[in-house]
């Protein structure tokens, strides 16, 4: 049946219509059940070996197009819908975002599922069903708030499968019930995503806001992603969630390989399970005591297996993003994992002396990194002066212990969903010229170098970012009630909200700009600061960021003296749907992280690939573009890693030093607390921001302010010369190919899975 016939066939079954009289919502619905059916159509994924990738988030975003561009049916059911009077696009507004996860470690798992099938790998996703996620978040008299958000509706791309098991904490039982998401390759089969939900899960226990019973467990489980564990009650429910998707993981991992008569004591030849981070660690000491408790297996045989079957992700080299749990904790969540946890803990303390190593410290705390360095058998980082910190500083204690583990993945995104779907034009126009290989093969990109001279080429790239610049205006003034110039430049800052992250630096930068535009100096072409981020709950000084940011924004687009040359956005609700707007819209891609603690980055990869410039320091994956692009093509500022690791051993950096050392500084700072913007902030939040960068700045943000803004007003400045910038623009993207999420998995599979 052709594929007009099966819509068609849909809208009447469904609502008595033809297509061109149902509305967006009934098309949408019509349009998911037919994506749904084909998908089911495709082959899953076989092989003699299969990964299963455990986290704790899968940032999957909106799927319909995703999944229409990798079925191969975008553009035929575009026209369809066209000829109809309809437009995909209104069509993809009426879909909900999925709210499974929060910033780039979960959106690089999505974009890892996606290039695992697209590469014809058997890989599948195991995660949770979190009903209402992180929090949406809204803007309140300029400070954030959170609420609820409610993403599953009647019909979603959730796939009931009728598989439960029984999960113990202690004396108490609880069950879950698995959801299957379909997770289709770009012209291949299937895997699927696996979410575990609990059976008895209570959404009416969320009363304002995002609070709730915290020791409700038997109904609170899946409700939200990271709940606020700023007390002992959260940190519990970290713990039973976390132990919640394992112990189903574990479950279900052999359950398939009983299913297909596999010999579990060669399970690492059928099986390779990757950890994201420390969030699931206890997948290890679960699937020990599985084996040991109900399958026959000596300790012995089953630390061998096991050890020899996961492998572990580092995403941070951040200390308090390493997971160290109180031992009396997991003991009141999960007891029966204690003997196992001293048993492993026991054998390490037997064999190394050194306390760095320890699982369990002189201080009874468990160090859940620990445990998948000592018993997995790869441990890699996720860029490559990440994983050279890794080896050389944080981890070097294991590192001579287990050299042959270390390895370097770095990360990539799926240029399926950050170019294809979110850019078509520039991928239209891309695909006439340079072909369509680039679609599969990334590195195709670098066919488009060979027109570096060609000005028709470079100025339909910069017409395209400047359509893509209006529509964005054109929604940010209809979803933000804020009017933009988008003949201005757009800098833009998306990312999770984290003094590591340095949105304050940025702050401090449009403050400066603010103050020179004040005393007549007003930039050549109009400046536009964009940012989208969500602070945790309980992150104090982050949420104090956003409330200057909030401030900022109003102070400035308020000014008649300032506003035509100056505006600054905080969209609400930052999302992937957010992002798909907002990266092909993107100038200057701002990456100003402390050198040293961004593991890698995936947005400026996004950027990079859009035709963004990057303005970064050499951290994360900003080290591989600069090296990718060369000097001429990216703009790069601050201290460089070693000298801030140098800073922190030697703890000499003094902020207030700066501060007073530089009138430019001292002004920028001093504007926080400054009669302007205490008229429109809080007191409260403005002072604990001042006197936090006085007092502590301990991510060094004004150990870079003074060469931040000198490079950032050459960039600003360089822009002017358009047939330049129209240059950089095309090799940013010519060279983008690197980043994708193939070359990831490949390697990945190639050095740790190798799968048959």
């Amino acid at each position: 049946m052709k594929l007009e016939e099966k819509l068609v066939k849909l809208t009447e079954s469904k609502y008595g219509k033809k297509i061109g009289d149902c509305t967006d919502a009934q098309l949408y619905d019509c349009v998911l059940q037919l994506s749904k059916d084909m998908m089911a159509e495709s082959p899953v994924i076989e092989g003699e070996k299969k990964v299963y990738y455990i986290s704790m988030e899968f940032l999957i975003g909106k799927l319909l197009s995703n999944n229409l561009i990798n079925l191969g049916i975008y553009e035929e059911l575009n026209d369809i819908l066209e000829a109809n009077g309809k437009a995909l696009s209104d069509i993809e507004e009426a879909e909900p975002e999925p709210s499974l996860g929060n910033g780039g470690l979960g959106r690089l798992a999505a974009c890892f599922l996606d290039s695992i099938a697209t590469l014809g790998l058997p890989g599948d996703g195991i995660g949770l069903n979190y009903h209402f996620g992180l929090f949406k978040q809204v803007f309140r008299n300029h400070l954030q708030k959170a609420e609820k958000n409610e993403w599953i509706e009647k019909n979603s791309w959730l796939n009931p499968t009728g598989i439960s098991f029984e999960v113990s904490f202690g004396k108490k039982k609880v069950k879950s019930v698995l959801y299957d998401i379909d997770v289709i390759g770009y012209e291949n089969g299937r895997n699927k995503l696996h979410l575990f939900d609990l059976e008895t899960i209570d959404e009416s226990l969320v009363k304002e806001g995002i609070s709730f019973d915290k020791e409700a467990i038997d109904k609170n489980l899946t409700l939200f992603l990271y709940p606020d564990d700023s007390d002992e009650a959260g940190n519990l429910l970290r713990i039973y969630q976390e132990y919640f998707m394992v112990s189903n993981g574990a479950q279900l991992i052999i359950k398939e390989l009983k299913d297909k008569n596999r010999d579990l004591y060669r399970m690492d030849e059928y099986v390779a399970i990757q950890i994201n981070d420390t969030h699931p660690t206890m997948v290890i000491p679960e699937l020990i005591r599985i084996l040991t408790d109900q399958e026959g297996f000596t300790i012995e045989d089953a630390i061998c297996v096991v050890s020899r079957t996961c492998a572990y992700t580092n995403h941070t080299i951040l200390a308090e993003a390493l997971e160290k749990w109180p031992l009396k904790y997991i003991e009141k969540v999960v007891p029966q994992l204690i003997p196992f946890i001293k048993e492993l803990s026991n054998r390490v303390a037997k064999k190394y002396k050194d306390e760095r190593v320890q699982i369990i410290d002189k201080d009874q705390r468990v160090h859940m990194a620990h445990i998948d360095i000592h018993y997995g058998y790869s441990v890699n980082g996720v860029a490559a002066i990440h994983t050279d910190i890794l080896k050389e500083t944080e981890l070097n204690h294991f590192y001579q212990i287990y050299p042959e583990k270390f390895n370097n993945k770095t990360n990539g995104i799926t240029f399926r969903r950050w170019l294809l779907s979110c850019n078509r034009e520039l991928a239209a126009f891309l695909t006439e010229t340079i072909g369509e290989g680039y679609k599969k093969n990334a590195d195709e990109l670098e066919k488009l170098l060979t027109k570096i001279d060609d000005q028709t080429v470079l100025d339909k790239i910069y017409d395209i970012k400047q359509s893509n610049k209006a529509v964005l205006a054109a929604y940010i003034q209809e979803k933000e009630g804020i009017t933009l110039n988008a003949d201005s430049i757009f800098d833009i800052q998306v990312k999770r909200l984290h003094e590591y992250k340095r949105q304050q630096m940025n702050a401090l930068y449009i403050i400066h700009k603010y103050l020179e535009i004040k005393k007549g100096k007003k930039p050549s072409t109009p400046l536009t600061f964009i940012f989208g981020a969500k602070a945790a709950p309980a992150y104090v000084i982050a949420q104090d960021i956003i409330h200057l940011l909030l401030v900022l924004s109003e102070i400035i687009n308020n000014d008649p003296e300032v506003s035509p040359y100056m505006k600054v956005v905080m969209v609400e609700n930052y999302n992937v749907s957010y992002a798909e707007k907002l990266i092909p819209a993107c100038d200057i891609s701002e990456q100003i992280s402390l050198a040293s603690k961004e593991a890698s980055g995936t947005g400026n990869m996004k950027f990079m690939l859009n035709g963004a410039v990057t303005l970064g320091t050499e951290d994360g994956a900003n080290v591989e573009i600069h090296q990718l692009v060369g000097d001429d093509n990216i703009y790069t500022f601050g201290k460089d890693s070693d000298t801030v690791i140098a800073h922190y051993a030697k703890a000499d950096y003094v902020s207030k030093d700066y501060y007073e050392n530089s009138p430019v500084i001292k002004e920028a700072v001093d504007f926080i607390v400054s009669k302007e913007a205490l008229a429109v902030g809080n007191k409260e939040n403005l002072e604990r921001l001042y006197k936090e960068l006085l007092n502590k700045d301990w991510f060094m943000t004004l150990l870079d302010l003074e060469d931040y803004i000198a490079t950032k007003d050459r960039m600003f400045a360089d822009y002017e010369d358009k047939q330049k910038w129209k240059k950089m623009m095309l090799v940013n993207i010519a060279k983008a190919g690197f980043f994708s999420s193939d070359r990831t998995i490949a390697e990945y599979n190639r050095d740790i899975w190798k799968l048959k």
